[in-house]
């Protein structure tokens, strides 16, 4: 794994996969509005997704952003959207050790894509100020925090959905 921080563009891509050079220039900026704190020091620390997931974190959000909280203690789950900070941005299709053939990025959760934005359903536990306590969580403790939602269960949840 490359350095603390550091995206992995040059490392090795496994048999099958492809990347493609990345574009010199941006698209947009994005304001990072805090930092998700966790146990996990290392990528593989981490759990593959918030279902192997019982740890806790703490969201600490920019003070700058304390007034955006208003109204979500009443939230028992929140989606979190956070820039996986860590992970490759080059490759287009992946050969995750879990299936069997190639996939193309966007057929996969990973957090190697163009844009490593990730979302997750976590649990609420308590709100500290501009500190959200949280269970189900499964990135690298510093992970950049983009935004906070509400989840409701009655849009957020589609159960007849399938998946490849």
């Amino acid at each position: 794994m490359s350095g603390a921080g550091k995206p992995r563009e040059n490392d090795p891509a496994r048999p099958g996969e492809v990347a493609v050079p990345l574009p010199e220039a941006t698209d947009a900026g994005l304001r990072f509005i805090g930092r998700i704190r966790t146990p996990f020091k290392t990528r593989s620390d981490c759990p593959r997704n918030i279902l192997q997931s019982t740890a806790e974190g703490r969201v600490e959000l920019d003070p700058n952003y304390a007034l955006g909280l208003q109204g979500i203690e009443g939230c028992s789950h929140i989606w979190l959207l956070y820039w996986m900070h860590e992970a490759r941005r080059d490759l287009l299709v992946q050969v995750p050790k879990h299936v069997d053939s190639p996939r193309g990025t966007f057929a996969l959760r990973s957090p190697v894509r163009p844009n490593p934005i990730a979302m997750a359903a976590v649990k609420l536990l308590a709100v500290e100020g501009t500190v959200l306590r949280v269970a189900h969580i499964d990135c690298l403790d510093g992970t950049p925090l983009l935004d906070i939602k509400p989840y409701f269960a009655s849009i957020d949840s589609i159960p007849e959905a399938s998946r490849p």
